[in-house]
């Protein structure tokens, strides 16, 4: 009997020995595992702590201080109606006003999706009565220039003219204004232009101080600090992953919030 006793004590001393070893070794690399099993839209958001839109937004700040109502129109191309997710909470506007609301929790959000397949700068300003103006919108984010380069165009004065008149006609409609810049992507990095259209988009932006989301540097920004570039543009070499409208949805409900105030 004693041997018997003795042997369950021995058994009982390595399997503790054991289960110690496993706790300590679990415990030791929970933080790195912890940091692997991240989406790729969390380590996006991490590299873009900081957004800032460079410019108040005094209605929308009105809106959200008071408790009445926000309402935001989204016009853009595809990007805007996010193109190649299969559900429309997946896309950026739905994404923002959901962050949005969590961010300012007595906050009454809509925003309304006007996006349009293969839209370019001047289609969208076509579009401006019937798919802004028409819902007396506060804020209008104005997604733009990606169509404008991607499949070969040549932004000129001529186009730089009329984004300077489509910013002061929503502007004269008293929303407040977003521009949001092109993808940071292989299909515009491939343009000899795309420098030209972001010089376009900025020079406006300060031009007539409104906001500018510059989704180009987000996204550089992720793929400098490790985020793989398929994680956040899809096959198309253009268009975003969930993750990626994701983090551009988050991101940029993070700097309304933060210009709104």
């Amino acid at each position: 009997m004693l041997t018997y006793f003795a042997l369950r004590a021995g058994i009982a001393r390595t399997i503790a020995s054991i289960v110690a070893a496993l706790l300590v070794g679990l415990s030791g690399s929970a933080p790195s595992q912890a940091q692997d099993e991240l989406s790729s839209a969390e380590r996006c958001l991490s590299a873009n702590f900081n957004v800032s839109l460079g410019a108040q937004l005094p209605r929308t700040a009105a809106r959200l201080k008071s408790g009445e109502p926000l309402k935001i129109v989204a016009i853009g191309s595809s990007s805007t109606v996010g193109l190649w997710v299969l559900r429309s909470a997946a896309t950026y506007p739905e994404v923002m006003r959901r962050e949005l609301s969590r961010l300012r929790s007595n906050a009454t959000v809509e925003v309304i999706n006007s996006g349009r397949v293969g839209d370019t700068i001047p289609n969208n300003i076509a579009r401006f009565a019937r798919d802004v103006f028409a819902h007396t919108p506060d804020l209008v984010i104005w997604q733009l220039g990606t169509n404008d380069v991607a499949w070969g165009g040549r932004p000129d004065e001529g186009l730089k003219r009329s984004v300077l008149e489509g910013v002061r006609a929503l502007k004269a409609g008293s929303s407040d204004v977003v521009l949001m810049d092109m993808q940071y992507a292989p299909q515009v990095l491939a343009s000899a232009s795309y420098s030209t259209m972001e010089g376009i988009i900025i020079d406006v932006a300060k031009q007539e101080r409104v906001g500018l989301f510059s989704r180009f540097a987000l996204m550089r920004n992720s793929i400098n600090a490790g985020v793989a570039q398929s994680e956040l543009v899809t096959f198309d070499g253009l268009h975003n992953t969930a993750d990626g409208y994701d983090c551009v949805g988050r991101a940029l409900a993070r700097a309304i919030s933060t210009s709104a105030r």
